[in-house]
């Protein structure tokens, strides 16, 4: 007879503990990049919204951003590292190909060998991470998960390119997941349409890139226009999905945290959706630029320094990228 394995209990429910972020001590201004582009600050701040971004500096890498994200948000969730069974890093951005950037990240927050690894879903890779941790508290193979979206874009963006200069930036932003009593963490709705994966994508493969008599680092290059048309319709109907699957309406809702791609396309979404006006929007890529994996964690990191998002609110958490990946669901604020 065939052996009967001991299930695996984990908590009935899932929520998000604590938040935190780091944003780069350099502010860049759009009167910093304008030049190489030949546009202006007009230009910028009617077609993005964007006002300024950071940029990392030398000592400001991958793994000291999200060390420095997740110690903040291990303080508000009141959880030591030696707690955290499992650290998921979000980014496109750490060049080394091995070992994971969470790996390392796991260690010098001191956790006590916590699984660690890295996922590659680009600006929807930190709601990528809020799923699967969810699904392991639950299912038991963790009780608590950090999850942390970290990236250098300036690293890997062309400063001459006309359509990507002015957007990419550089941060980090980190939650703790846990148990709870109650749902915290709505069912996600995520998916991808690789038969758009030209519209975001780096420029070159690293074999041609080290075969040019000349290397040059493989930037992103991005479609704007294309993008901008697929994400302001497709995703206001995967926003949509996430409320009916966590089982709320908009009037229901009190913030919306999108990936923060482009101000034009927040707007276009919320009309889509009809959010009425007592929802609370979250607008950081105003000061932050486009940070791929780390901006819906800064975005709503940003909303409860501020007081925009308070604890029990109800946070619609929207996000895409290169891929096309993309990910929705509905969270409790911590």
């Amino acid at each position: 007879m065939p052996a009967t394995l001991r299930a695996t209990t984990g908590s009935p429910h899932a929520r998000i503990l604590g938040i935190g972020a780091y944003r780069p001590r350099r502010v860049v201004p759009n009167s910093e990049v304008v030049e190489a582009i030949d546009s202006s600050d007009e230009w910028i701040q009617q077609r993005s919204g964007i006002k300024e971004r950071r940029f990392a500096e030398a000592d400001e890498t991958i793994t000291m951003m999200s060390v420095a994200a997740a110690r903040q948000a291990l303080d508000q969730a009141g959880i030591d590292a030696k707690q955290v069974d499992c650290v998921v890093v979000a980014t496109v951005s750490h060049l080394v190909q091995t070992p994971a950037a969470a790996t390392v990240v796991a260690h010098e927050l001191g956790t006590d060998q916590a699984a660690a690894f890295d996922v590659s879903a680009a600006c929807a890779g930190f709601c990528h991470g809020v799923a699967m941790a969810a699904d392991f508290v639950r299912a038991g193979s963790a009780r608590h998960v950090l999850v942390v979206g970290v990236e250098r874009l300036s690293d890997i963006t062309d400063m001459t390119d006309r359509g990507t200069a002015f957007i990419f930036a550089d941060g980090a932003g980190a939650a703790v997941v846990g148990p709870s009593d109650v749902p915290g963490i709505g069912p996600v709705v995520w998916g991808s349409d690789g038969e758009q994966a030209d519209l975001i994508r780096s420029r070159h493969d690293w074999r041609d890139v080290l075969d040019a008599e000349e290397p040059v680092m493989p930037h992103l290059v991005m479609q704007g226009s294309a993008v901008f048309r697929w994400a302001s319709f497709t995703m206001a109907k995967v926003a949509q999905q996430a409320l009916d699957r966590a089982g709320i309406t908009v009037d229901e809702l009190d913030c919306f945290v999108p990936h923060q791609a482009n101000m034009r396309i927040t707007d276009a979404m919320a009309r889509s959706m009809k959010l009425p006006p007592s929802v609370r929007i979250a607008r950081d890529i105003a000061q932050q630029g486009n940070t791929s994996a780390a901006s819906v964690p800064l975005a709503l990191e940003r909303m409860v320094a501020e007081g925009d998002a308070r604890s029990g609110d109800t946070a619609l958490l929207v996000a895409f990228g290169a891929g096309l990946a993309y990910a929705a669901q509905v969270v409790v604020v911590p």
